[in-house]
């Protein structure tokens, strides 16, 4: 798949060099779009209610803006099939940015300039989040991030929320696991240089480890997107003889980085965040990523009905190449809460101006999502649980739950 998707963005490039690309409408599924379509009628009291997604349907983090976008659709089938929103359909409108920052923002701008969305859902990756949120917060267009999980995300302006905990809390939390858990306290780093992400997470985790007197023997970093080989740093991190390793980065690399450790020997747990999960991780590392822990949004095996019913119904839904069902991974279900909050703050507001969606949003209480219970703080960030997952024979299991 990752091969098709590659292609897809080669066709796309040329097509955009003959001036044609705003005549595709890309197949992704029945309400995904590219262009502008009746976008006029959104900010009026009747019609499609329309919200714009920006996602990485294509580039190298595909599988995060695939299954967010499915988790969304999953839940405006079932909004609609409830009666919509003050009686009106809900649209969503899907916009590609390739994976890459300057193609968010683009998005964004086309989302409400020609589309005319009155609210935004997006980006999971919190570069693009960054990149494309002065967009919406000039417009005064309520944007929610899914999973953008970088704090300067909602630091952008008081229109700009999030419905997934943040990074301070993550870095904390993997933190504890790792030294109250698993009983360790010599740590070294290796994490991505050219991502917010990546370089937030490591400083959280390495301010809880020091606060817990845990000992921080090496750091090492890469750039996302270019390098492939990461001997040479793994290499100067085995010499310092540390307990495990923080991979503060991307499933892109956290595969190649696991079976690079074990070649060199490195037989020590490798640590991710929530960034890790996609199944590109178990496929790409093979065997070399069990032993592995990351913590993560949900599990499928928690034991709560919001989650049962959720991946049923979306299993139910989606499928795999071979056909069989597919499980849906914390992009999806963040997707899925997402686009429920937004429509439940659409409702509470009574209608789709701005500002009384940015009002309702921000007073989001005890909000029952599949992935937990939200509420929107002060800083329009979500407090909510964290749960570790283990790498054990190529699946993702439940381990510990974390409260903030």
């Amino acid at each position: 798949m990752r091969r098709m998707r590659g292609r897809a963005g080669v066709i796309r490039t040329i097509l955009l060099s003959l001036g044609v690309l705003s005549l595709l409408a890309l197949p992704y599924g029945c309400d995904r779009e590219g262009g502008s379509g009746g976008g006029g009628k959104s900010s009026s009291s009747t019609g499609d209610i329309l919200i714009g997604h920006y996602a990485s349907m294509t580039g190298d983090t595909a599988t995060f803006g695939v299954s967010a976008d499915e988790g969304i659709r999953l839940a405006m089938n079932e909004i609609n099939a409830a009666g919509g929103v003050m009686g009106r359909k809900v649209r969503v409108i899907t916009t590609d940015d390739r994976s890459l920052s300057d193609e968010a923002k683009t998005a964004v701008e086309r989302l409400i300039n020609q589309d005319k969305v009155v609210a935004l859902l997006g980006e999971i990756a919190s570069s693009r989040s960054i990149a494309g949120a002065p967009v919406a917060q000039d417009a005064q267009i309520p944007m929610l991030s899914p999973g953008s999980t970088n704090p300067k995300v909602t630091e952008v302006g008081d229109y700009i929320f999030r419905a997934c905990f943040i990074d301070p809390f993550q870095g904390e939390a993997l933190a504890r696991f790792a030294m109250d858990e698993l009983k360790l306290k010599k740590f070294a780093f290796l994490y991505p240089i050219n991502s917010d992400y990546g370089v937030g997470l490591r400083d959280y985790i390495s301010q809880t480890l020091k606060k817990k007197g845990g000992q921080v023997v090496g750091e090492q970093s890469y750039t996302e997107k270019s390098d492939v080989d990461f001997r040479a740093q793994l290499t100067k991190l085995k010499a310092a003889n540390p307990e495990a390793i923080f991979v503060t980065g991307y499933y892109t690399e956290a595969g190649l980085i696991a079976q690079q450790a074990r070649e060199l020997g490195l037989n020590i747990p490798l640590i991710g965040g929530d960034g890790w999960d996609s199944d590109q991780t178990v496929q790409i590392g093979g065997k070399a990523v069990d032993g592995c822990y990351f913590s993560n949004h949900y599990s499928a095996d928690e034991d709560r009905p919001e989650v049962k019913k959720f991946v049923d119904s979306y299993k139910a839904t989606f499928k795999n190449p071979d056909g069989s069902p597919k499980l849906p991974d914390a992009m999806a279900v963040l997707g899925y809460d997402a686009m429920k909050l937004m429509a439940d703050a659409i409702k509470r507001a009574g209608n789709t101006e701005g500002p009384k969606i940015r009002d309702a949003l921000a007073a989001t209480k005890d909000f029952p999502g599949a992935s937990g219970v939200i509420t929107i703080d002060d800083k329009r960030n979500a407090k909510k649980a964290i749960v570790i997952l283990k790498i054990d024979g190529g699946k993702f299991k439940y381990v510990a739950r974390i409260n903030p």
